[in-house]
């Protein structure tokens, strides 16, 4: 990665999250006029890997043809900074010879180069098997026959002219430099993973997926003072189209009151983001925003805060991999050992923590119709009323926790990697009855309000954490009456997750969610989201993290 792109990525506030250099690499020239892949084309190379595949000893292959796009607009204050436009277009054959996986993959998609890479999985994997002690075993999956899937989108991102998504940017950018900002960073984020698969089982599964994410950086300073301060944007990544960038009104949602926060549902607000922001920068800055005290306080989270609390404290976790310790890459393993799980009444959560994996849910970064071994996504319990019940597992995993099929959460990045367990979107249920974000902070006495994401770290056991955020606001005897700064609260897993004591309603769910999340070695990324409403926890340590000098 070029340290220009870098330092890119790092000002929006992408530092803590996995980007490979495939992502940011040579700029390239796209025509995204192009029509899709031909699926009869796809279909008769697939066979031939397959058919291939069995003929060199394989009890089991199966093929993925994809074409990888992405488009990212980078600019700063009145200035386009950076247009990236990336294409990968290449096919991956896995297979299951003598009892043991085997990979191969190829940029050269002809048959003679598919033939060539189906024998070379086959013969990873007779290498391979001499040291495998036990057989690879694969839940059941039916053959789904030819199938599509493709994101429900409006308009489709990559038919957009730069020229508007670059005057939005600028015009975001003039905004919050009219309402005082000193810098301002903004942009644009589109992926189409456009992807065939075909397996011995008998599937056919064409799929097209559309993902969008704008973002920004706001950045204040008091030269006096010798102090800045700086408010990203509160948009979420989405499994959209540009219309997420329409910023209808009905999408709308005031913050409470005292906050002076919009936050946005199923579209989003650029220009009117990028204005709030500067309004708050200035108010972190003025003599009026104080430094947080350490101690005990009452949590209200917003969702986009929150949802990374849940991707580092849950969503990992509850990854079965990290459980049996085959995976430990990016912060390690897991507490939430085989052995919890297994009393049937291990305590992740108070008794209204309900936590779901969904691969289904709409317009979320992780919605597709089949996952990469060609399984059915489907939705199902993680935590219920508190208790631990299941893990996130995909074909050769979930035998160890009694499922008799996958949960439909295998993953590739590339063509060119080879698929394995990623999480799906993991969520928090809203609350059951009716009762708001305002109704919240009135039962607050001493308490913090924090929106937007910042800052984190936890263990290797994804168990001891702190996470800092975007917008702290003071709580006192039921009223907002200020902004705060140098806010950080510290809990361990369970303990957090116990202190949850009231979740508002659905009309307060939203979704927050990550491009780059990073797992494996070699490393892939991945797009998931996690949704909830505003959550309140009690009792939580909060430090405060002002540079001392």
């Amino acid at each position: 990665m070029k340290r220009r792109n870098f330092v890119k990525l790092t000002g929006l506030g992408l530092g803590t999250m996995a980007v490979p250099v495939s992502v940011l690499g040579n700029s390239v020239s796209l025509d995204y006029s192009r029509t899709p892949m031909n699926k009869a084309l796809n279909k008769r190379l697939s066979d031939v890997a397959l058919n291939t595949a069995k003929r060199a000893g394989a009890s089991y292959a199966d093929v993925r043809i994809g074409r990888y796009r992405n488009q990212y607009v980078f600019t700063r204050e009145q200035k386009v900074q950076n247009i990236v436009n990336t294409e990968s277009y290449g096919v991956g054959v896995r297979v299951i010879a003598n009892g043991t996986w085997g990979f191969a993959s190829t940029n050269d998609v002809t048959e003679d180069g598919i033939m060539n890479a189906a024998k070379q999985a086959v013969a990873v994997a007779k290498a391979n098997s001499v040291l495998q002690t036990e057989p690879v075993e694969l839940a059941p999956e039916k053959g789904h026959g030819e199938v599509s899937w493709k994101t429900p989108i409006e308009r489709n991102a990559f038919e957009v002219p730069v020229k508007e998504k670059v005057d939005l940017l600028l015009s975001a950018n003039a905004k919050a430099q009219e309402g005082g900002a000193s810098f301002v960073n903004s942009a644009l984020f589109f992926v189409n993973e456009q992807k065939y698969f075909a397996s011995t089982d008998g599937s056919y599964i064409d799929q097209d997926v559309h993902r969008v994410w704008p973002t920004f950086t706001v950045t204040g300073i008091d030269r006096k003072a010798g102090k800045y301060k700086s408010r990203q944007a509160l948009s979420a990544p989405m499994g959209m189209g540009y219309e997420y960038l329409a910023g209808k009104a009905e999408d709308k949602i005031a913050g409470p009151e005292g906050t002076g926060l919009m936050l946005y549902k199923d579209s989003y607000d650029m220009v009117e983001d990028a204005a709030a922001a500067a309004e708050q920068v200035k108010g972190m800055l003025s003599a009026n925003a104080n430094s947080v005290k350490p101690g005990k306080y009452t949590m209200v989270l917003e969702p986009n805060h929150l949802g990374l609390t849940i991707h580092e404290s849950v969503g990992h976790p509850l990854e079965l991999d990290r459980v049996l310790g085959y995976e430990a890459n990016y912060a390690g393993t897991s507490f939430a050992t085989l052995d919890k799980w297994e009393t049937k009444k291990f305590q992740y959560g108070s008794d209204i923590v309900n936590l779901v994996a969904d691969k289904t849910q709409k317009g979320s970064l992780g919605c597709v119709g089949y996952d990469d071994e060609g399984v059915k996504t489907k939705k199902w319990d993680l935590v219920r009323d508190g208790i631990l019940v299941n893990y996130q597992a995909i074909r050769d995993q979930v035998k160890i926790v009694g499922d008799k099929e996958s949960h439909g959460c295998c993953y590739a990045d590339s063509w060119s990697s080879v698929q394995f367990q990623r999480m799906p979107n993991v969520s928090l249920e809203p609350g059951k009855e009716k009762y708001s974000v305002n109704d919240m902070i009135s039962d607050v006495e001493k308490g913090i309000y924090i929106a937007g994401r910042g800052s984190f770290s936890i263990d290797q056991q994804r168990y001891n954490f702190q996470f800092g955020g975007t917008a702290f606001f003071e709580i006192k005897n039921g009223k907002i009456v200020g902004p705060l700064n140098d806010v950080a609260y510290q809990s361990n897993t369970q303990e957090f997750w116990n202190s949850c004591s009231k979740i508002c309603d659905k009309d307060d769910y939203r979704l927050f969610g990550s491009f780059f999340d990073g797992k494996g070695q070699p490393s892939q990324i991945s797009a998931v989201s996690h949704g909830s409403s505003t959550t309140r926890f009690d009792n939580i340590n909060v430090i405060n993290t002002a540079r001392k000098i």
